[in-house]
């Protein structure tokens, strides 16, 4: 019996989880305090004036228990603040501190190196094609009959 061949979705989260250790791995070593995959997410999902968690949540695609719990932490970190939101008084925004941002933009230099080191590996012409392809709007997930 052969094993069938993985399908894109699979490929698609091991190459994530890839990125995923060598930047944490890479951030410890280097000094930075240690986060979670899941609290590593909640900065790529941060926009500059700051977001709510519940809007945290649906970009990250999780439930608001998750992202609130992800944010505290952070919080208790010293990298991430909470600050009243001007456009309700009920919401606080979620915004990097100094130090957030500080180790926010390390982070981002180092996927930067790190992407480096997968085109060394696989080939400059790969990452390009990849990364090309992978920003090519795809629309609205279809609904398929399933066979």
């Amino acid at each position: 019996m052969t094993t069938p061949a993985p399908n894109l979705p699979q490929l698609l989260t091991e190459a994530k989880r890839w990125f995923d250790d060598a930047l944490l791995a890479s951030m410890r070593a280097a000094g930075e305090q240690p986060v979670t995959v899941g609290q590593a997410a909640v900065f790529a999902a941060l926009d500059e004036e700051g977001t709510t968690v519940s809007g945290l949540a649906r970009r990250m695609g999780v439930t608001r228990q998750t992202a609130h719990q992800a944010v505290h932490a952070l919080i208790g970190l010293g990298l991430l603040e909470q600050t009243p939101d001007p456009a309700s008084a009920r919401s606080r925004l979620i915004r990097p501190t100094a130090e957030g941002a500080r180790v926010h933009r390390r982070a981002r230099e180092t996927l930067t190196v790190i992407e480096g080191v997968l085109a060394q590996r696989i080939g400059a012409d790969a990452v390009g094609a990849l990364r090309e392809a992978l920003t090519i709007p795809m629309g609205e997930p279809p609904l398929v009959e399933a066979p």
